[in-house]
């Protein structure tokens, strides 16, 4: 039952190729456990988790590792996107696209100039 209350989580771990994945329900709780890419992606998961069972559920318990913790996440810019679009993703604020700037500088020169398939690092903040 409280599997299928959790399953976009479940399903959101495939999509994100989380590492180790284990599952189990115990007692009425869903155990879940692996390790994400990036901290980016374990928040992701959490968010997903407190969407459906509030800030703090009761019903399931998550052991998400981070397998890089050097990086906040990765990114591939896309087309049409900005250093300060990429930042509100990320961060919520745009204005701190100077800290993806200045950790990527040894490909970027300027931070109004960025290309397609560039892979930055989106740093700790």
């Amino acid at each position: 039952m409280v599997k299928s209350k959790y399953q976009s989580v479940l399903d959101l771990g495939q999509q994100l190729n989380i590492e180790n994945g284990d599952v189990k329900e115990e007692n009425g709780i869903l155990k879940i456990k692996g390790t994400a890419k990036n901290q980016y992606e374990k928040n992701i998961l959490w968010d997903k988790i407190k969407a459906i069972g509030g800030e703090n559920p009761s019903d399931i318990q998550a052991d998400i590792r981070v397998a890089d913790t050097s990086v906040y996440a990765r990114h591939t810019v896309k087309s049409g996107e900005t250093l300060g679009k990429i930042a509100k993703h990320y961060y919520g604020d745009a204005s701190k696209y100077q800290k993806i700037f200045t950790a990527n500088s040894d490909i970027l020169k300027n931070p109004d100039v960025i290309h397609p398939n560039q892979e930055l690092i989106i740093p700790n903040i």
